[in-house]
């Protein structure tokens, strides 16, 4: 598992993260980000999130989930040093030391392999 140390601070935009599954049918809505690659959907609860494109079959205003998925930020700050999980679309599924998941933006980490 490749590792990371974080460069720049990134407080998580979003404390109730949106939490999809699989087959799950979701609305979208045209947002402007300024993250290419990432769609914004909403749950049947109206709960709301960004999610990568990558995991959606879209269908005009609606989506269905082909994975899992979990919206959660990490808040991070320099010096903190992470172990990568995935990667998609500029942001990259970490874990602390502490054992907190979550997204951290590429621009917030050195890759240290």
């Amino acid at each position: 598992m490749r590792k990371a140390k974080v460069i720049k601070s990134r407080r998580s935009d979003y404390p109730d993260p949106l939490i999809i599954k699989q087959s799950q049918k979701l609305r979208i809505e045209k947002k402007e980000s300024e993250w290419p690659g990432w769609t914004w959907c909403i749950d049947d609860d109206g709960k709301a999130g960004w999610v990568p494109s990558s995991y959606l079959k879209i269908t005009g205003k609606t989506a269905e989930a082909i994975n899992g998925y979990d919206a959660a930020e990490l808040t991070v700050k320099p010096g903190d040093e992470l172990k990568l999980i995935d990667e998609e679309a500029g942001w990259y599924w970490c874990r602390d030391l502490h054992g907190n998941q979550g997204w951290v933006p590429a621009e917030c980490i050195s890759v240290i392999d």
